[in-house]
C-alpha cells in the first residue's frame, strides 16, 4: 500500500530561486560541452563581460542564462562552493 503524504509544505522562494539558477547553470553547461566549448571559460567570460556572444544559442543556452541576473548567478556559485566545505 503506498502512503499519501497530505502534509502541508512550505517552500522558501529563496531555496526555489537558488535551485532555479543551478538548473540554469548546469543546463547551459551542458550545452557548451555539447558543442565542444569549455564550459568554464565561456561562463566566467560571459560572467565578467555580460557579453551573451559567450554563450552558445544552441538548445536556447544564450536565451535561458540571460533570464537570471548575473549576480544572481555569482551568488549562487559562491554560495554553492562555500557550503562544499562546511
Amino acid at each position: 500500500m503506498v502512503k499519501k503524504d497530505t502534509a502541508t509544505r512550505v517552500f522558501d522562494s529563496d531555496e526555489l530561486k537558488q535551485a532555479n539558477i543551478k538548473l540554469i547553470i548546469k543546463t547551459v553547461n551542458e550545452a557548451l560541452k555539447e558543442r565542444g566549448y569549455n564550459s568554464v571559460t565561456q561562463l566566467v567570460g560571459y560572467l565578467v563581460t555580460n557579453d551573451p556572444a559567450y554563450i552558445s544559442s544552441y538548445k536556447n543556452a544564450r536565451t535561458l542564462i540571460q533570464t537570471v541576473d548575473r549576480d544572481e548567478i555569482l551568488k549562487e556559485i559562491v554560495r554553492s562552493y562555500l557550503e562544499k566545505d562546511e
